[in-house]
Formats: structure tokens, C-alpha cells, sequence
């Protein structure tokens, strides 16, 4: 939308001649990002919140005008399929997410004889992005529940980093004369903040691996797809694998980069998921590695210039459930007497 502007590269626009001032600009509250690759879903109905919160990962039905939700549509075996940011405006559900038509050809298909409509809007608004305060003309706002963290956490600390992230929907006319950054901008200060997007997940991802029972998943609701899973590995407290920063010594390394212990240890331990020079911490990225892997070695990681150092800093840490002093889950189909 704003691939226009002077010194705009991309589309939408990774940057606009200056990543790292961009990013301050964010800091600070100014700029807003376009996010026009992004999707936009609605649900009209009276059973729309009741219906999505018995596809999904969190409790929905109680979601109150201009409040904001995160949650996630898992399959049967409990890895992710799409991350979706919720919020309602007491008429219309309003769902933002990474991949629109996929998402909404699903969720036509399990309206069955509810009252929902599922309608892909992505042709008629897009999303903006600030650390800041939206436009007063906003359709609506979505607020990040991250930094609030309402779930339960696995992190035994939380960065030193500000993240006061919100997204607002605007119709394609819309306009901004104001401070703008670029989406390299957006991301360096996501990753800083250990905040997970669906860009960091595979095939095989469950929501424990990135910590995303912080914000997406409600521990104690009803039957939802994939709650077996999130059950099981929760109660046992060992995700498969763990969410790390890595504090590089070298160059930017592209997403799937490998990651591997030092030359006398050998052996792939897990790929970067994303990665961003930050105009504080330098350059920086998100992993997904074995959970088994010592948090206190460094590791390495190879890049298209040769192999550069990486120093862990533990997110998701190897005993999620011991660190994280979270309430267990009832085994599923236990029978109270």
C-alpha cells in the first residue's frame, strides 16, 4: 500500500532507506508499518465467538467488545496450523492472520448449521502496525496480549525489550502522512521480544516449543482440536524442542539457516526461524533447537558467509514444566468420582 513513498523497498515495504532509525521510530511510539501481506477474516453471527472457541486453542466465548485475543487452530495431533489474532466489535469477529484463504476455506467448511458467516476481506482492508497509538479511525484494534501474558509461561525471565504491539484495520483508502517503518524494522523488535508469529513454526511445531501458552492457549477450557497434545506435553513439562534468541557474531543469517553445537561437539541441533539486525543488541535471531541441548554452550550457525558463533539466551527453557510452576492439566477422559 505504501511501496510509493520515498525510499519505500518492497512491497509492502521492507525498509525506507533506514532500518535501524526505523526501529527507534517504532520504539518510540511514532511509526506505523504497513502490513498488506497480512489477512483479514470475518465472522458475522450470534454463534460466532462460541463456535470459534471450540475450533481453537483459547477461551473465546466470553470475548467482550474491543477486547483482543490470541489463538491458535491446531490439527488432531496437536501441531500448528494457523496463528490468529482476535478482536470483536460486538457485531463482527474480526480475525487477522498470516494466511487468509487457507484459513477461511476451513472454517466455511465447519460451519455446518451454526450461525456464522466466514467471509475472506482482505480486498476491502488491511492491517497497520505501531508500538504506538492507532489513528482514531481505526475500524478496529487488536492489541497484543504478550506483554500482558495471560496464559502461563514457560520463560523463567522475560527481555528487556518493549513490546506495546498492536495492529489496527483500516479500509483500503485509507492514509498516513505521518512516521512510517519498514517491516525489517518490525521484525528485529518482535524477535527481541521473543514474540513468536507463525513464520516460526513447521510442520512439527506445538505451541509449548515457543512459549505460545503465554498469550494463545487457555489451559483449563473445553475439547478443542489438538488438546490432547497440549495436555500431554504440558503435564510432562518436555517439549520435543525449545525457542531460543541467539546473540550472533557475525552476519545476518537467513531463516533455515543451520544450527549446530561447536566443531568439537558436531551434530545439527536445529535452524534459525527468524533473525534481524537490531540497532541495540546487533545482530540477532530466533531458533527452534533439540530441547536436550545445553543452554549454557555456545553454538554455532551457517550462513551463506561462512559459519559465525552463537551465544543462547533460553526462552523455552529444557524443563518447561519444573521452571514454569504451571498448573497440570487433568489426564483427558479421567473420570472424577
Amino acid at each position: 500500500m505504501w511501496s510509493d513513498r520515498p525510499g519505500a523497498v518492497g512491497s509492502p515495504p521492507q525498509h525506507y532507506g533506514n532500518p535501524l532509525g526505523e526501529q527507534k521510530a517504532l520504539v518510540a511510539g511514532d511509526a506505523l508499518v504497513d502490513l498488506s501481506d497480512r489477512g483479514i477474516i470475518t465472522l458475522v453471527g450470534p454463534d460466532r465467538l462460541t463456535w470459534l472457541d471450540s475450533l481453537t486453542s483459547q477461551s473465546l466465548s466470553g470475548l467482550q467488545p474491543g477486547e483482543s485475543a490470541e489463538t491458535l487452530l491446531l490439527d488432531p495431533t496437536g501441531r500448528l496450523e494457523h496463528a490468529i489474532r482476535v478482536v470483536d466489535d460486538g457485531e463482527t469477529t474480526w480475525l487477522l492472520t498470516d494466511n487468509a484463504p487457507a484459513l477461511a476455506a476451513w472454517l466455511s467448511r465447519m460451519v455446518f448449521m451454526l450461525r456464522v458467516t466466514v467471509t475472506d476481506v482482505s480486498d476491502t482492508y488491511y492491517t497497520v502496525g505501531t508500538l504506538g497509538t492507532p489513528p482514531s479511525d481505526a475500524v478496529v484494534t487488536w492489541v497484543d496480549p504478550w506483554e500482558a501474558g495471560p496464559g502461563h509461561t514457560y520463560a523463567a525471565s522475560r527481555p528487556d525489550a518493549p513490546w506495546s504491539y498492536r495492529e489496527f484495520v483500516v479500509p483500503l483508502s485509507f492514509s498516513w502522512s505521518g512516521p512510517v517503518a519498514g517491516t525489517l524494522a518490525l521484525e528485529a523488535l518482535r524477535i527481541a521480544a521473543w514474540r513468536p508469529r507463525s513464520t516460526d513454526a513447521d510442520e512439527r511445531t506445538i505451541p509449548h516449543e515457543l512459549d505460545w501458552l503465554r498469550s494463545a492457549v487457555h489451559l483449563t477450557k473445553g475439547c478443542y482440536r489438538g488438546q490432547e497434545t497440549v495436555a500431554k506435553v504440558h503435564n510432562l513439562g518436555h517439549p520435543p524442542r525449545r525457542l531460543v534468541l541467539l546473540h550472533l557474531d557475525g552476519t545476518v543469517p537467513a531463516a533455515g539457516s543451520v544450527v549446530s553445537l561447536p566443531e568439537a561437539l558436531e551434530g545439527q541441533v536445529g535452524i534459525v526461524t527468524s533473525s534481524a539486525l537490531h540497532w541495540d543488541l546487533g545482530p540477532i535471531a530466533l531458533a527452534v533447537i533439540k530441547r536436550s541441548v545445553d543452554p549454557t554452550i555456545d553454538l554455532v550457525v551457517t550462513t551463506d558467509d561462512g559459519v559465525i558463533a552463537a551465544a543462547q539466551e533460553v526462552i523455552v527453557p529444557t524443563d518447561a514444566g519444573a521452571s514454569a510452576n504451571v498448573p497440570r492439566l487433568p489426564r483427558l477422559g479421567a473420570v472424577h468420582r
